[in-house]
């Protein structure tokens, strides 16, 4: 209950107005902070809308593939240019972020512990390799890709999606050389 009532008050402090200009003020900040902001906000409250409608879940996303499945599709839409030109518009799309990445917030909690571990790893890789995509796509591309935010704000967010594959990449490394021997599932 106290997850969810953080998770509500995040999600309240993330949609204050001022909050949102400042959050979208800088396409790193939008893209690494507001985002993951917003899932984890979803992540939190997820705690009792799991709780309150288990049958749903348990029929809907039994083995975790469609709640993965319906994240990587969010989360991909909001890794596009054009996505984050259309969410400073606001109207429709603002709100269309304010909801489908706490929707993938709960799903992560959902799915997340429903997969196998060859399920998580297949995750964890397809993801490893977007972030570096996206950081080269944003890094190295000749034009602006994003109306709103200056080029050098694009290879901002380029460096910073490398930088949180490069983190992927090590705690991948260390996952493999760690000592698994007294753990029923790996984690990963």
């Amino acid at each position: 209950m106290k997850q969810m009532i953080g998770g509500g008050i995040l999600f309240l402090l993330l949609g204050i107005p001022f909050t949102i200009v400042f959050l979208e003020s800088m396409m790193v900040i939008h893209m690494l902070v507001q985002i993951p902001l917003l899932i984890l906000a979803g992540w939190l409250m997820g705690a009792g809308v799991l709780q309150k409608f288990p049958r749903f879940f348990a029929n809907w996303n039994g083995n975790g593939v469609s709640g993965i499945l319906l994240v990587s599709i969010i989360l991909m839409y909001w890794m596009l240019p054009r996505a984050m030109d259309e969410a400073l518009l606001g109207g429709w799309i603002e709100l269309f972020k304010f909801i489908s990445l706490p929707v993938a917030g709960l799903f992560i909690r959902d799915s997340w512990t429903k997969l196998k571990t060859n399920g998580k790893s297949f995750v964890f890789l397809n993801f490893l390799s977007m972030f570096g995509l996206m950081g080269w796509l944003y890094m190295d591309a000749p034009i602006q890709l994003c109306n709103n935010y200056l080029e050098l704000e694009q290879k901002a967010l380029g460096w910073g999606f490398l930088a949180i594959t490069l983190a992927m990449i090590l705690y991948l490394l260390q996952n493999v050389f760690m000592d698994h021997s007294g753990r029923e599932h790996e984690p990963l």
